[in-house]
């Protein structure tokens, strides 16, 4: 008994310490960490804060288009897409492409999810940021922010930042429990399926431009 104790012990420790905060700052330099957001003063106490970041080889008006028209029935999530159609939050692959019907996002939208939910667009600002205001839904308080930053003429910071604040005790531990595992994995991977879709954008564009 005492062994298998000992052994909770220790991954609890280990998960609650250094993995949670690789977990919740992956691919971040400390700029990424210290830069103020746009949507940072919404949740003005979060009791969890993440970022996320990877750099795009390629310019912000490539990342831009496949950011804005992300949703179900539209663009979908560019992460598992197997396991967002397992739990219908898509129903049909990711966009490999630009949409036009999807280009147009304003303050007031909802990039829209299954069963008439949606994410509300709190703040936007082409080419550069989106926030997504989902305070007081499904017992949480959350703000889901995207950032473009130019790193010179061929890179980008793509920036993800979320804040959270349970509104129960069982929210807090869902969060704890489920929701900063499963949020690490399938936004990491829509950060990579957005900077695999960018650069692919931006080397057809730099291809064209040579052809002529």
């Amino acid at each position: 008994m005492l062994p298998t104790l000992l052994v909770i012990l220790t991954v609890a420790v280990l998960y609650w310490f250094p993995l949670r905060r690789w977990m919740g700052h992956w691919g971040t330099m400390s700029s990424d960490l210290t830069r103020v957001m746009a949507g940072d003063g919404l949740i003005g106490d979060p009791t969890f804060a993440y970022t996320m970041a990877a750099t795009v080889n390629a310019q912000p008006e490539y990342i831009w288009p496949w950011l804005v028209q992300m949703g179900y029935q539209r663009g979908g999530l560019y992460s598992y897409d197997w396991l967002d159609r397992l739990f219908g939050f898509l129903d049909r692959p990711s966009a490999t492409r630009i949409l036009p019907e999807f280009q147009h996002l304003a303050v007031g939208d909802k990039i829209p999810l299954p069963r008439g939910q949606g994410y509300p667009v709190a703040a936007i600002e082409p080419g550069r940021t989106l926030v997504l205001d989902m305070r007081n839904m499904w017992g949480f308080d959350w703000v889901w922010q995207f950032g473009l930053y130019a790193v010179d003429e061929k890179r980008t910071r793509l920036v993800s930042r979320s804040t959270l604040r349970p509104l129960t005790i069982w929210t807090w531990l869902f969060s704890v429990l489920v929701i900063e595992p499963a949020a690490f994995l399938m936004t990491r991977r829509m950060l990579l399926g957005l900077k695999q879709r960018a650069e692919t954008l931006s080397v057809r564009a730099s291809a064209r431009t040579d052809a002529r």
